[in-house]
């Protein structure tokens, strides 16, 4: 989850200076099979080899503390994989003798894989969880030192790829590479992409949205960046632009919204790429140094650092933003556990949305209505309904076991949530009880989006994959990815652009690239 930004763009460009010079001054920890093996006497601090950190003491020994604590998970984990391997072994053995076997034979499958799988994505969440809070109280200790608390957690607390190097994923078949091709790899951010969005006018152009503290414009066509946004003292955590008007609504850790206008000229088309190459979708990429992608990013481009509105009043992080239907007023979402409605034209709060017991994550509009949904830490999320100016109603929606992370409108009278506790639910606001569908997958679910036209459902999830499913649950495909191609770290968001007939689904994540894939839908449903 995205968290404040207190460092300045000047000491955050310092501290990211050259990757030479970064690599030379890293950290180097001799790792030791337990606590219990090392000698009496034995100081944490021993464990460095170069003596020559920039690092204040302080900092130093809290770092080692964390890396300690993670290794101490990690081989309580170990353990357990090796007690469970052997469980496994043992009930092969009997079966085999009784001519049977575990599913075919394949230890790697059935109730102790599920229970194994279970037990890593425990872990997984509860470090991400606990970098959550630690970023956010420790901000102040940790800006200006080195580069913000983003640069140290992408590179730490996702694991260097997370939990799929335990857990395998599925192979993706022959059938749905032909189906999801990508297209475009958009590389320029310093950071993290938390959020993107296509704007609703023309020129038709992509936004990002990224702990650097930035939010950048693209060629959807050429992958240029048009125009950066550099206005925020924080993380830039979501991103959605006007419906009628070049203005874009940006929310980040800063405890602020900003309304900022924009004007763009569109490059020269630039011939399709070859995207008939095979790939190995078994390949891993996780021993790929965090941050290192394809492409040099943008040069120099323009950059507005003007709002013309600052929409303030939160007391925390604002975690995202929306524009109601009409583009007059505007919701944000924030850690104070509310969300704000405001004026476009005063910048006036008009609602303190409040009643959620934890941080909110999310937030989303109507496409047609005024109607609001605000998704919580608390396992629940909130359908606030403006359309009656005398009456404000809220229902709650309970359903979740853990952190909702969005819910989003359908074209229609659906809501679709997805969690941390690794299901999608799809929600019929007339029937508000109990889901009509319900998705479960291997990991959890972030920032998902849906098809306007298909209604097609694109979950990005903490295990660097996308997934495709209709409203009734049903697994339509998995985005190719490989050594080569797809991303490599955890996918923050997903967002559809139908009305670009071969660009049309965009994903990010902490790999600070954004990719645009072409998705044959008439060909996928019809597979369906």
């Amino acid at each position: 989850m995205p968290v404040e930004g207190g460092s300045s763009s000047g000491s955050a460009s310092a501290a990211r200076h050259p990757k030479q010079k970064r690599k030379a001054h890293s950290l180097s920890i001799r790792r030791t099979n337990s606590t219990e093996d090392r000698p009496p006497g034995f100081q944490r601090g021993d464990m460095l080899e170069g003596q020559d950190s920039k690092l204040p003491p302080s900092l130093r020994n809290n770092l080692l503390d964390l890396f300690g604590q993670i290794e101490r998970e990690f081989e309580n984990l170990y353990i357990e994989n090796v007690e469970l391997r052997r469980e496994i072994d043992s009930l092969n053995e009997r079966l085999t003798g009784d001519g049977q076997t575990i599913e075919g034979g394949d230890p790697t499958k059935g109730a102790l894989k599920t229970k194994a799988s279970h037990s890593t994505s425990q872990l997984s969440q509860k470090l991400k969880t606990t970098y959550k809070a630690s970023t956010s109280k420790r901000l102040y200790t940790f800006h200006g030192k080195i580069g913000g608390p983003r640069n140290f957690s992408v590179a730490t607390w996702e694991l260097w790829g997370g939990d799929s190097w335990i857990v395998s994923s599925f192979k993706a078949t022959a059938g749905s590479r032909a189906l999801c091709q990508l297209l475009k790899e958009y590389v320029g951010h310093r950071d993290g992409i938390w959020d993107l969005s296509i704007t609703r006018t023309q020129p038709v152009v992509l936004g990002t949205a990224s702990a650097d503290h930035s939010a950048l414009l693209w060629s959807i066509e050429t992958g240029k960046c048009l125009l950066r946004y550099a206005g925020h003292a924080g993380s830039v955590n979501s991103i959605k632009f006007h419906p009628t008007e070049q203005m874009a609504l940006t929310a980040s850790g800063d405890q602020t919204a900003h309304i900022w206008r924009y004007m763009v000229q569109l490059p020269a088309p630039q011939p399709p790429p070859d995207v008939s190459a095979p790939c190995d979708d078994d390949q891993d990429s996780s021993d790929r140094e965090e941050g290192e992608v394809d492409g040099e990013g943008p040069c120099e481009v323009p950059t507005v650092r003007l709002a013309t509105a600052t929409l303030k009043g939160h007391q925390g992080v604002v975690i995202a933003a929306d524009w109601l239907v009409g583009g007059r007023q505007v919701v944000t979402a924030s850690w104070d556990r509310a969300a704000n409605l405001y004026e476009v034209e005063t910048s006036e709060l008009v609602h303190a949305l409040t009643g959620h017991d934890q941080e909110l994550t999310h937030c989303c509009t109507h496409p047609t209505q005024r109607l609001v949904v605000t998704s919580s830490r608390d396992t629940t999320f909130r359908l606030w309904d403006f359309r009656d100016p005398s009456i404000h109603s809220v229902n709650v929606f309970q359903g979740h076991t853990d952190t909702v992370t969005s819910a989003v409108f359908t074209v229609g009278d659906n809501v679709v949530s997805g969690s941390d506790d690794r299901t999608v639910k799809v929600w019929d606001l007339k029937n508000m009880r109990s889901p009509i569908a319900t998705i479960r997958t291997d990991s959890a679910v972030n920032r998902i989006s849906v098809s306007a036209n298909q209604r097609i459902i694109a979950l990005p999830h903490d295990n660097r994959q996308v997934r495709l499913f209709d409203m009734s649950g049903v697994r339509l495909a998995r985005l190719p990815r490989s050594n080569r191609m797809g991303h490599r770290r955890m996918v923050c968001c997903t967002a559809w652009n139908e009305e670009n007939q071969s660009c049309n689904l965009f994903s990010c994540g902490f790999d600070r690239q954004a990719i645009g894939w072409n998705i044959n839908i008439p060909a996928l449903l019809q597979e369906k």
